[in-house]
Protein backbone atom coordinates (compact mmCIF):
# COMPACT_ATOMS: atom_id res chain seq x y z
CA UNK A 1 0.00 0.00 0.00
CA UNK A 2 1.32 3.43 -0.94
CA UNK A 3 2.39 6.00 1.61
CA UNK A 4 -0.55 8.22 0.67
CA UNK A 5 -3.01 5.39 1.35
CA UNK A 6 -1.34 4.54 4.63
CA UNK A 7 -1.63 8.17 5.67
CA UNK A 8 -5.31 8.17 4.68
CA UNK A 9 -5.83 5.00 6.72
CA UNK A 10 -4.19 6.56 9.77
CA UNK A 11 -6.22 9.76 9.45
CA UNK A 12 -9.43 7.77 8.95
CA UNK A 13 -8.71 5.58 11.95
CA UNK A 14 -8.09 8.63 14.14
CA UNK A 15 -11.25 10.34 12.90
CA UNK A 16 -13.39 7.25 13.54
CA UNK A 17 -11.98 6.78 17.03
CA UNK A 18 -12.90 10.36 17.85
CA UNK A 19 -16.26 10.59 16.08
CA UNK A 20 -17.95 7.16 16.10
CA UNK A 21 -20.01 6.88 19.31
CA UNK A 22 -19.55 3.71 21.34
CA UNK A 23 -23.17 2.64 20.84
CA UNK A 24 -22.65 2.82 17.08
CA UNK A 25 -20.08 0.03 17.40
CA UNK A 26 -22.63 -2.54 18.57
CA UNK A 27 -25.00 -4.81 16.58
CA UNK A 28 -27.85 -2.88 14.99
CA UNK A 29 -31.32 -3.75 16.33
CA UNK A 30 -34.03 -3.34 13.68
CA UNK A 31 -35.68 -0.46 15.50
CA UNK A 32 -32.47 1.60 15.32
CA UNK A 33 -31.88 1.34 11.56
CA UNK A 34 -31.55 4.90 10.23
CA UNK A 35 -33.59 5.57 7.08
CA UNK A 36 -33.54 9.36 7.33
CA UNK A 37 -36.30 11.49 5.88
CA UNK A 38 -38.18 14.70 6.60
CA UNK A 39 -39.83 13.22 9.68
CA UNK A 40 -37.00 10.93 10.76
CA UNK A 41 -37.09 9.67 14.33
CA UNK A 42 -34.06 8.25 16.13
CA UNK A 43 -34.53 5.57 18.76
CA UNK A 44 -30.92 6.18 19.77
CA UNK A 45 -29.72 9.83 19.85
CA UNK A 46 -26.23 8.63 18.88
CA UNK A 47 -27.66 7.48 15.53
CA UNK A 48 -28.47 11.06 14.56
CA UNK A 49 -25.06 12.26 15.69
CA UNK A 50 -23.30 9.48 13.74
CA UNK A 51 -25.31 10.28 10.59
CA UNK A 52 -24.54 14.00 10.84
CA UNK A 53 -20.83 13.38 11.28
CA UNK A 54 -20.57 10.85 8.44
CA UNK A 55 -22.69 13.02 6.11
CA UNK A 56 -20.53 16.07 6.81
CA UNK A 57 -17.58 14.07 5.48
CA UNK A 58 -19.64 12.78 2.55
CA UNK A 59 -18.90 9.28 3.80
CA UNK A 60 -22.47 8.03 3.64
CA UNK A 61 -21.72 8.02 -0.12
CA UNK A 62 -17.91 7.97 -0.21
CA UNK A 63 -17.57 7.38 -3.97
CA UNK A 64 -19.98 10.11 -5.05
CA UNK A 65 -18.46 13.39 -6.30
CA UNK A 66 -17.89 16.04 -3.64
CA UNK A 67 -19.75 18.46 -5.91
CA UNK A 68 -22.96 16.60 -5.03
CA UNK A 69 -22.20 16.10 -1.35
CA UNK A 70 -20.35 12.80 -1.61
CA UNK A 71 -16.96 11.90 -0.23
CA UNK A 72 -15.16 12.21 -3.58
CA UNK A 73 -12.96 9.21 -2.71
CA UNK A 74 -11.33 6.96 -5.26
CA UNK A 75 -11.97 3.22 -5.00
CA UNK A 76 -8.75 2.54 -3.08
CA UNK A 77 -9.58 5.08 -0.37
CA UNK A 78 -13.19 3.96 -0.25
CA UNK A 79 -11.97 0.41 0.38
CA UNK A 80 -9.73 1.65 3.19
CA UNK A 81 -12.69 3.48 4.74
CA UNK A 82 -14.88 0.36 4.50
CA UNK A 83 -12.15 -1.67 6.13
CA UNK A 84 -11.75 0.76 9.01
CA UNK A 85 -15.50 0.90 9.58
CA UNK A 86 -15.59 -2.90 9.64
CA UNK A 87 -12.62 -3.02 12.03
CA UNK A 88 -14.55 -1.14 14.72
CA UNK A 89 -17.85 -2.87 13.84
CA UNK A 90 -19.43 0.49 13.02
CA UNK A 91 -23.10 0.53 12.10
CA UNK A 92 -24.18 1.92 8.73
CA UNK A 93 -24.83 5.60 9.34
CA UNK A 94 -27.68 5.57 6.82
CA UNK A 95 -29.78 2.97 5.01
CA UNK A 96 -31.36 4.46 1.90
CA UNK A 97 -32.89 3.49 -1.42
CA UNK A 98 -31.58 6.86 -2.52
CA UNK A 99 -28.04 5.60 -1.94
CA UNK A 100 -28.41 2.06 -3.26
CA UNK A 101 -30.72 2.70 -6.25
CA UNK A 102 -31.71 6.25 -7.21
CA UNK A 103 -28.42 8.09 -6.64
CA UNK A 104 -26.35 5.95 -9.03
CA UNK A 105 -28.82 6.40 -11.91
CA UNK A 106 -29.07 10.15 -11.26
CA UNK A 107 -25.30 10.31 -11.56
CA UNK A 108 -25.57 8.48 -14.88
CA UNK A 109 -28.78 9.87 -16.40
CA UNK A 110 -29.84 12.93 -14.39
CA UNK A 111 -29.23 16.53 -15.35
CA UNK A 112 -26.78 18.65 -13.40
CA UNK A 113 -29.70 20.51 -11.86
CA UNK A 114 -31.40 17.27 -10.79
CA UNK A 115 -28.17 16.02 -9.21
CA UNK A 116 -27.70 19.27 -7.29
CA UNK A 117 -31.30 19.14 -6.13
CA UNK A 118 -31.46 15.55 -4.92
CA UNK A 119 -28.04 14.01 -4.31
CA UNK A 120 -26.90 16.20 -1.37
CA UNK A 121 -30.22 15.53 0.38
CA UNK A 122 -29.69 11.78 -0.11
CA UNK A 123 -26.17 12.02 1.33
CA UNK A 124 -27.46 13.86 4.40
CA UNK A 125 -30.47 11.57 4.85
CA UNK A 126 -32.92 14.45 4.50
CA UNK A 127 -35.25 12.73 2.02
CA UNK A 128 -36.43 9.12 2.16
CA UNK A 129 -37.20 7.53 -1.22
CA UNK A 130 -39.40 4.68 -2.39
CA UNK A 131 -39.65 2.87 -5.72
CA UNK A 132 -42.75 2.89 -7.94
CA UNK A 133 -42.24 -0.04 -10.32
CA UNK A 134 -44.52 -3.09 -9.95
CA UNK A 135 -48.24 -2.83 -10.56
CA UNK A 136 -51.15 -5.26 -10.21
CA UNK A 137 -50.71 -7.41 -13.30
CA UNK A 138 -47.29 -5.94 -14.13
CA UNK A 139 -44.76 -7.66 -11.94
CA UNK A 140 -42.31 -9.85 -13.84
CA UNK A 141 -43.62 -8.27 -17.06
CA UNK A 142 -42.83 -4.83 -15.71
CA UNK A 143 -42.92 -3.12 -19.12
CA UNK A 144 -46.67 -3.81 -19.36
CA UNK A 145 -47.31 -1.14 -16.70
CA UNK A 146 -50.39 1.04 -17.08
CA UNK A 147 -49.82 4.05 -14.80
CA UNK A 148 -50.33 7.04 -17.09
CA UNK A 149 -48.65 10.44 -17.15
CA UNK A 150 -50.34 12.94 -19.48
CA UNK A 151 -48.72 16.27 -20.29
CA UNK A 152 -50.76 19.37 -19.46
CA UNK A 153 -48.69 22.45 -20.22
CA UNK A 154 -45.70 22.50 -17.88
CA UNK A 155 -46.72 19.50 -15.78
CA UNK A 156 -47.83 15.88 -16.02
CA UNK A 157 -51.01 14.47 -14.51
CA UNK A 158 -50.42 10.95 -13.20
CA UNK A 159 -53.11 8.32 -12.68
CA UNK A 160 -52.67 4.67 -11.75
CA UNK A 161 -51.37 2.47 -8.98
CA UNK A 162 -48.31 0.56 -7.83
CA UNK A 163 -47.94 -2.43 -5.55
CA UNK A 164 -45.21 -3.88 -3.34
CA UNK A 165 -43.93 -0.33 -2.90
CA UNK A 166 -41.45 -0.77 -0.06
CA UNK A 167 -42.02 1.74 2.77
CA UNK A 168 -44.20 4.00 0.60
CA UNK A 169 -46.14 5.00 3.72
CA UNK A 170 -42.93 6.35 5.25
CA UNK A 171 -41.23 7.80 2.15
CA UNK A 172 -40.97 11.48 1.21
CA UNK A 173 -40.38 11.10 -2.55
CA UNK A 174 -40.81 8.36 -5.14
CA UNK A 175 -38.91 7.42 -8.30
CA UNK A 176 -41.59 6.07 -10.57
CA UNK A 177 -42.12 4.45 -13.97
CA UNK A 178 -45.04 5.90 -15.92
CA UNK A 179 -46.39 5.49 -19.44
CA UNK A 180 -46.05 8.72 -21.43
CA UNK A 181 -46.60 7.39 -24.96
CA UNK A 182 -49.72 5.28 -25.18
CA UNK A 183 -49.28 4.22 -28.83
CA UNK A 184 -45.61 3.17 -28.79
CA UNK A 185 -44.49 -0.45 -28.16
CA UNK A 186 -44.60 -1.08 -24.45
CA UNK A 187 -40.85 -0.83 -23.84
CA UNK A 188 -40.60 2.46 -25.73
CA UNK A 189 -43.37 4.51 -24.17
CA UNK A 190 -42.16 4.56 -20.55
CA UNK A 191 -40.59 7.49 -18.68
CA UNK A 192 -38.79 7.74 -15.34
CA UNK A 193 -40.11 10.53 -13.12
CA UNK A 194 -39.58 11.84 -9.58
CA UNK A 195 -42.21 13.40 -7.34
CA UNK A 196 -43.12 14.25 -3.76
CA UNK A 197 -45.27 11.69 -1.93
CA UNK A 198 -46.98 14.61 -0.17
CA UNK A 199 -48.46 15.69 -3.52
CA UNK A 200 -52.24 15.92 -3.62
CA UNK A 201 -53.73 12.68 -4.96
CA UNK A 202 -51.08 10.28 -3.59
CA UNK A 203 -52.25 7.67 -1.08
CA UNK A 204 -50.79 4.47 0.35
CA UNK A 205 -52.10 1.33 2.01
CA UNK A 206 -49.67 -1.01 3.84
CA UNK A 207 -49.78 -4.74 3.05
CA UNK A 208 -49.38 -7.04 6.04
CA UNK A 209 -47.07 -9.97 5.31
CA UNK A 210 -47.11 -13.50 6.70
CA UNK A 211 -44.07 -12.52 8.77
CA UNK A 212 -46.28 -10.05 10.64
CA UNK A 213 -44.58 -6.91 9.29
CA UNK A 214 -45.91 -4.45 6.72
CA UNK A 215 -42.92 -3.11 4.74
CA UNK A 216 -44.78 -3.14 1.41
CA UNK A 217 -47.67 -0.95 0.28
CA UNK A 218 -50.27 -0.41 -2.36
CA UNK A 219 -49.78 3.10 -3.75
CA UNK A 220 -52.43 5.08 -5.61
CA UNK A 221 -52.15 8.16 -7.86
CA UNK A 222 -55.29 10.16 -8.59
CA UNK A 223 -54.69 13.22 -10.82
CA UNK A 224 -51.27 13.85 -9.26
CA UNK A 225 -49.61 16.95 -10.77
CA UNK A 226 -45.84 16.67 -11.31
CA UNK A 227 -43.57 19.30 -12.95
CA UNK A 228 -42.44 18.23 -16.42
CA UNK A 229 -38.85 18.93 -15.42
CA UNK A 230 -38.97 15.97 -13.03
CA UNK A 231 -38.54 13.52 -15.90
CA UNK A 232 -35.08 11.92 -15.64
CA UNK A 233 -33.25 11.27 -18.88
CA UNK A 234 -35.06 11.37 -22.19
CA UNK A 235 -38.83 11.27 -22.52
CA UNK A 236 -40.10 7.75 -23.32
CA UNK A 237 -36.65 6.25 -22.63
CA UNK A 238 -37.40 5.31 -19.04
CA UNK A 239 -37.00 1.60 -19.70
CA UNK A 240 -33.25 2.06 -20.15
CA UNK A 241 -33.06 3.76 -16.74
CA UNK A 242 -35.38 1.16 -15.20
CA UNK A 243 -33.12 -1.71 -16.26
CA UNK A 244 -30.04 0.09 -15.00
CA UNK A 245 -31.63 0.79 -11.64
CA UNK A 246 -32.67 -2.86 -11.33
CA UNK A 247 -29.03 -3.86 -11.67
CA UNK A 248 -28.19 -1.60 -8.72
CA UNK A 249 -31.15 -2.96 -6.77
CA UNK A 250 -30.16 -6.57 -7.42
CA UNK A 251 -26.63 -5.86 -6.29
CA UNK A 252 -28.04 -4.36 -3.09
CA UNK A 253 -30.36 -7.33 -2.49
CA UNK A 254 -27.51 -9.78 -3.10
CA UNK A 255 -25.98 -8.37 0.09
CA UNK A 256 -28.53 -10.41 2.04
CA UNK A 257 -26.36 -13.42 1.26
CA UNK A 258 -23.09 -11.97 2.53
CA UNK A 259 -21.61 -13.68 5.56
CA UNK A 260 -23.96 -13.27 8.51
CA UNK A 261 -26.81 -11.98 6.35
CA UNK A 262 -29.00 -8.99 7.06
CA UNK A 263 -32.14 -8.55 9.02
CA UNK A 264 -35.16 -6.90 7.43
CA UNK A 265 -34.57 -3.20 7.02
CA UNK A 266 -30.89 -3.51 6.20
CA UNK A 267 -29.52 -3.83 9.70
CA UNK A 268 -26.96 -6.49 10.48
CA UNK A 269 -28.50 -9.55 12.09
CA UNK A 270 -27.63 -9.95 15.75
CA UNK A 271 -27.76 -13.75 15.42
CA UNK A 272 -25.43 -15.92 13.42
CA UNK A 273 -25.90 -19.55 12.57
CA UNK A 274 -22.91 -20.47 14.71
CA UNK A 275 -24.05 -18.53 17.79
CA UNK A 276 -27.57 -19.98 17.67
CA UNK A 277 -26.27 -23.51 17.05
CA UNK A 278 -23.85 -23.33 19.97
CA UNK A 279 -26.54 -21.87 22.21
CA UNK A 280 -28.99 -24.71 21.67
CA UNK A 281 -26.97 -27.59 20.25
CA UNK A 282 -23.52 -26.97 21.67
CA UNK A 283 -21.51 -29.45 23.70
CA UNK A 284 -18.67 -27.58 25.47
CA UNK A 285 -16.62 -26.26 22.54
CA UNK A 286 -18.36 -27.92 19.57
CA UNK A 287 -21.75 -28.82 18.19
CA UNK A 288 -23.15 -32.11 19.37
CA UNK A 289 -24.78 -32.92 16.00
CA UNK A 290 -22.12 -33.77 13.36
CA UNK A 291 -24.58 -33.46 10.47
CA UNK A 292 -25.64 -29.97 11.52
CA UNK A 293 -21.98 -29.09 12.03
CA UNK A 294 -21.26 -30.20 8.47
CA UNK A 295 -24.13 -28.16 7.00
CA UNK A 296 -23.05 -25.06 8.90
CA UNK A 297 -19.45 -25.51 7.72
CA UNK A 298 -20.61 -25.80 4.11
CA UNK A 299 -22.76 -22.71 4.53
CA UNK A 300 -19.86 -20.73 6.00
CA UNK A 301 -17.56 -21.77 3.15
CA UNK A 302 -20.17 -20.79 0.57
CA UNK A 303 -20.76 -17.48 2.36
CA UNK A 304 -17.09 -16.59 2.34
CA UNK A 305 -16.75 -17.61 -1.31
CA UNK A 306 -19.77 -15.47 -2.19
CA UNK A 307 -18.34 -12.48 -0.31
CA UNK A 308 -15.08 -12.79 -2.24
CA UNK A 309 -16.94 -13.18 -5.54
CA UNK A 310 -19.03 -10.09 -4.81
CA UNK A 311 -15.88 -8.12 -4.04
CA UNK A 312 -14.17 -9.33 -7.21
CA UNK A 313 -17.22 -8.41 -9.29
CA UNK A 314 -17.23 -4.90 -7.82
CA UNK A 315 -13.53 -4.46 -8.56
CA UNK A 316 -13.86 -5.77 -12.12
CA UNK A 317 -16.76 -3.44 -12.89
CA UNK A 318 -15.07 -0.42 -11.31
CA UNK A 319 -16.14 2.77 -13.04
CA UNK A 320 -18.70 0.97 -15.19
CA UNK A 321 -21.30 0.27 -12.53
CA UNK A 322 -23.16 -3.04 -12.16
CA UNK A 323 -23.90 -5.29 -15.13
CA UNK A 324 -25.72 -8.54 -15.84
CA UNK A 325 -23.53 -10.27 -13.27
CA UNK A 326 -25.80 -8.56 -10.72
CA UNK A 327 -28.45 -11.16 -11.61
CA UNK A 328 -26.05 -13.95 -10.68
CA UNK A 329 -25.20 -12.26 -7.40
CA UNK A 330 -28.82 -11.53 -6.61
CA UNK A 331 -29.93 -15.11 -7.32
CA UNK A 332 -27.17 -16.79 -5.34
CA UNK A 333 -27.20 -14.26 -2.51
CA UNK A 334 -30.93 -14.75 -1.95
CA UNK A 335 -30.61 -18.54 -2.02
CA UNK A 336 -27.77 -18.27 0.49
CA UNK A 337 -29.85 -16.10 2.82
CA UNK A 338 -32.72 -18.60 2.69
CA UNK A 339 -30.26 -21.38 3.59
CA UNK A 340 -29.08 -19.30 6.54
CA UNK A 341 -32.63 -18.91 7.83
CA UNK A 342 -33.32 -22.64 7.44
CA UNK A 343 -30.18 -23.43 9.43
CA UNK A 344 -31.18 -20.98 12.15
CA UNK A 345 -34.51 -22.76 12.56
CA UNK A 346 -32.87 -26.18 12.58
CA UNK A 347 -30.29 -25.09 15.13
CA UNK A 348 -32.82 -23.51 17.50
CA UNK A 349 -35.36 -26.34 17.27
CA UNK A 350 -38.59 -25.67 19.16
CA UNK A 351 -37.13 -22.41 20.52
CA UNK A 352 -37.67 -21.01 17.02
CA UNK A 353 -41.43 -21.57 17.23
CA UNK A 354 -42.16 -18.53 19.38
CA UNK A 355 -44.25 -15.79 17.80
CA UNK A 356 -45.13 -13.38 20.59
CA UNK A 357 -45.64 -13.17 24.33
CA UNK A 358 -43.58 -14.47 27.22
CA UNK A 359 -41.36 -17.53 27.28
CA UNK A 360 -39.07 -16.50 24.39
CA UNK A 361 -36.37 -13.85 24.18
CA UNK A 362 -36.07 -11.27 21.37
CA UNK A 363 -33.66 -13.36 19.27
CA UNK A 364 -35.93 -16.39 19.47
CA UNK A 365 -39.02 -14.40 18.51
CA UNK A 366 -37.25 -13.08 15.42
CA UNK A 367 -36.21 -16.45 13.97
CA UNK A 368 -39.51 -17.63 12.46
CA UNK A 369 -40.35 -14.13 11.25
CA UNK A 370 -36.97 -13.77 9.56
CA UNK A 371 -37.37 -17.20 7.95
CA UNK A 372 -40.79 -16.26 6.57
CA UNK A 373 -39.51 -12.89 5.36
CA UNK A 374 -36.59 -14.55 3.53
CA UNK A 375 -39.02 -16.27 1.16
CA UNK A 376 -39.68 -12.89 -0.48
CA UNK A 377 -36.00 -12.62 -1.43
CA UNK A 378 -36.76 -14.82 -4.45
CA UNK A 379 -39.38 -12.33 -5.66
CA UNK A 380 -38.23 -8.80 -4.84
CA UNK A 381 -35.98 -7.05 -7.33
CA UNK A 382 -37.02 -9.55 -10.02
CA UNK A 383 -38.01 -13.15 -9.41
CA UNK A 384 -35.52 -16.02 -9.34
CA UNK A 385 -36.92 -17.15 -12.70
CA UNK A 386 -36.26 -13.73 -14.22
CA UNK A 387 -32.68 -13.81 -12.91
CA UNK A 388 -32.11 -17.25 -14.42
CA UNK A 389 -33.40 -15.98 -17.77
CA UNK A 390 -31.03 -13.01 -17.62
CA UNK A 391 -28.12 -15.29 -16.72
CA UNK A 392 -28.94 -17.68 -19.56
CA UNK A 393 -29.24 -14.97 -22.19
CA UNK A 394 -26.88 -12.20 -21.08
CA UNK A 395 -24.16 -14.06 -19.20
CA UNK A 396 -24.03 -17.54 -20.73
CA UNK A 397 -25.22 -16.36 -24.18
CA UNK A 398 -27.51 -19.36 -24.55
CA UNK A 399 -29.93 -19.38 -27.50
CA UNK A 400 -33.47 -18.13 -26.99
CA UNK A 401 -35.57 -21.24 -27.58
CA UNK A 402 -38.91 -19.42 -27.41
CA UNK A 403 -39.09 -18.67 -31.13
CA UNK A 404 -37.78 -22.10 -32.08
CA UNK A 405 -40.38 -23.86 -29.96
CA UNK A 406 -43.18 -21.67 -31.32
CA UNK A 407 -42.11 -22.53 -34.88
CA UNK A 408 -42.45 -26.25 -34.19
CA UNK A 409 -46.03 -25.96 -32.97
Amino acid sequence: MSGALEQFRAETRDWLEENCPASMRTPMPPEEVVWGGRDAEYANPDSKLWLERMAAKGWTCPLWPAEYGGGGLDSARAEVLAGELARIHARPALTSFGISMLGPVLLEYGSHEQRLEHLPKIVRGEIRWCQGYSEPGSGSDLASLNTRAELHGDHYVINGSKIWTSYADKADWIFCLVRTDFEAPKHQGISFILFDMASEGVSTKPIKLISGSSPFCETFFDDVKVPAGNIVGRLNDGWSIAKRLLQHERTMISGFGLAGGQAEGGGASETTVESIAMRYRGDTDKLSDPLLRDRIARFRIDSEAFALTSRRSAEESEGGGPNHISSMLKYYGCELNKRRCELLLEAAGNRALGWEGEGFDADELSLAREWLRSKANSIEGGTAEIQLNVIARRVLDLPDLTGILRGKR
